[in-house]
């Protein structure tokens, strides 16, 4: 992914809310699951981090693309911010 198309999904991601909060359990199959689905309707999802729990925003972001086949946009401060294109209705073209 170039800088500009980072850029341009950064500033998309500004005009959106948190769909997913992350707490005391971590990153569970279930949460994983859902912003798997989440992905694939919208492409572009932000994450909140709540203060309670233990794990390292980076970290989660990590295996969350990992698992999700994603892309990392950025993760800002406890806010994350993931990309993957649609397969059957892609709205944002890089």
């Amino acid at each position: 992914m170039t800088s500009k198309q980072r850029s341009y999904l950064k500033s998309l991601a500004q005009k959106i809310d948190s769909i997913f909060q992350i707490g005391k359990n971590g990153l569970t199959p279930e949460v994983t699951e859902a912003i798997d689905l989440a992905l694939e309707a919208r492409e572009i999802v932000k994450i909140s981090v709540l203060q309670n729990c233990l794990e390292d925003p980076r970290d989660i972001a990590g295996m969350l693309s990992e698992r999700t086949k994603s892309i990392t946009v950025q993760v800002i401060g406890k806010k994350i911010v993931l990309y993957r294109p649609s397969k059957k209705n892609p709205k944002i073209t890089l």
